[in-house]
């Protein structure tokens, strides 16, 4: 595997709604698994495979349809002991705007949800095992309790989408100067998480 930097956002602020053969390959939560390796790394199916737990036949099916669709492209093939390993990079991200959102079954989104939650929590597992999590002095968490409208509720998840494309635009900045060099310091491997979430009822208070 050889790590990369991942193309522009799909931006669900600007309306952008995918191709429905492109929502469909999303859909599957093993597939938004795999975009979203590729879009940190280069990798073939075998080492995906290995990675994340799955048969190569049942890995390579997945990588086939995200090719298929054109989310995913080939990068280079590498010759091992007679056999050709096929290694892809994404060229979108594992982003769906709320219009595609609402066209999956509830089934699906569930998939989905916990493929994401999955990704997150094992991140934040590694960082907290190597003790980055704390290495840091200007490190962000927070949770927030609210009680909004639907108004406010729009606004807030269109500042959050907002939030995310600029630390896109951010990272691409980056790349460039370290590229150069390192005129704005050194790397720093960085995670976002972002959740905006309908919480569950309060439960009514206990008779007396």
């Amino acid at each position: 595997m050889s790590s990369q930097s991942p193309p522009g956002p799909v931006s669900a602020a600007a309306g952008t709604t995918l191709d429905p053969r492109l929502v469909k390959a999303l859909a599957h939560p093993l597939r938004f698994r795999v975009l979203w390796r590729l879009n940190e790394v280069v990798a073939s199916p075998k080492e995906l495979a290995a990675e994340l737990g799955v048969s190569l036949p049942k890995l390579s099916y997945h990588v086939r349809v995200l090719y298929e669709v054109g989310a995913i492209e080939l990068v280079r093939e590498t010759r091992r002991r007679g056999a050709i390993e096929h290694h892809y990079r994404a060229l979108t991200r594992a982003v769906l705007g709320d219009e595609d959102w609402a066209r999956l079954p509830l089934s699906t989104r569930g998939g989905v949800r916990r493929a994401v939650f999955a990704q997150a929590f094992e991140d934040l597992r590694q960082a907290v095992d190597a003790g980055t999590v704390d290495a840091r002095a200007d490190w962000h968490v927070s949770h927030t309790t609210l009680a909004l409208d639907e108004t406010a509720w729009a606004e807030l998840g269109a500042m959050l989408v907002d939030v995310v494309s600029r630390a896109l635009v951010l990272q691409s900045e980056s790349d460039r100067r370290l590229a150069n060099g390192q005129a704005g310091g050194p790397e720093v491997p960085a995670r976002l998480t972002v959740m905006l979430y309908e919480a569950a009822p309060t439960p009514a208070p206990a008779a007396s």
